[in-house]
């Protein structure tokens, strides 16, 4: 972590003055998630969604499990 970014926040958190752009952006992403997934939902197919759901699958029963000694 760059010394100006770690002196920024040591001084934010002794005056408890938090930055509220992080907030803001987490705000817009969500207001913008919260309609864009029932939108999606309504314009693909049944199969659309079966074909995106066995490609995930297919995804995460591809990954190889790690073994441990």
């Amino acid at each position: 972590m760059d010394m100006n970014v770690r002196a920024f926040r040591v001084v934010q958190e002794a005056i408890n003055e938090q930055s509220s752009v992080p907030n803001a952006k987490k705000a817009a992403a969500r207001k913008g998630g919260l309609v864009g997934g029932p939108s999606r939902a309504r314009s693909i197919s049944a199969e659309r969604r079966r074909q995106i759901a066995q490609q995930a699958s297919k995804a995460r029963w591809a990954k190889t499990a790690t073994v441990r000694d």
